[in-house]
């Protein structure tokens, strides 16, 4: 029987169990899944609504969950708590809507540069705590977007049916984590 821990497994688990300054903290064992996205701006919200979706099921008990809006400042004494955060975001990217991709970015800059409405107020919260030294390791679960629509909670065909593959992911990268430990 091979034991080896495949290369994608041992990569997420050593993003979350470096230990950085959590040793105080209550969330040092834990992961935060972070929605992120304008609930009333059409699929712009899809990380909320994955956030909803989260919601329904029952997570590890190492799992947090939150509802992050547009992102703001507010969430940064939040996000400095944990060890590794997962980011669930809309882009629009020119790839077809409910195009879900996985980033890891290290630092702001390798975040895209074409996350939606809320761009700037999100990257100057990574940039503001990467300068603190408090930003926590980040898986990015992107999907594509074509465009916002304003004053609408309703998600296109395609973004909509996209929601459980997110999920999908999201235990996965879970699970992966939390494998062999």
């Amino acid at each position: 029987m091979n034991n080896k821990i495949p290369d994608d497994v041992a990569e997420l688990q050593k993003l979350f169990y470096q230990t950085h300054d959590y040793l105080d903290s209550e969330k040092k064992d834990k992961i935060l899944v972070l929605g992120i996205g304008n609930y009333l701006m059409g699929d712009e919200g899809v990380g909320v609504h994955v956030i909803h979706a989260l919601d329904k099921i029952k997570l590890p008990e190492y799992v947090d969950i939150i509802d992050g809006g547009t992102g703001s400042f507010d969430l940064m004494p939040i996000l400095a708590q944990y060890p590794l955060a997962i980011f669930i975001d809309a882009t629009m990217n020119f790839k077809s809507p409910g195009t879900i991709d996985v980033i890891y970015p290290k630092f702001a800059k390798d975040f895209p540069t074409v996350l939606s409405a809320h761009d700037v107020g999100l990257k100057d919260m990574i940039d503001a705590l990467e300068f603190k030294n408090e930003l926590p390791d980040v898986v990015l679960i992107t999907i594509s977007i074509k465009e916002m629509n304003p004053m609408s909670i309703e998600l296109t065909e395609p973004v909509r049916k996209s929601i459980p593959d997110i999920v999908d992911k999201v235990l996965d990268i879970l699970g992966k984590i939390k494998r062999n430990t």
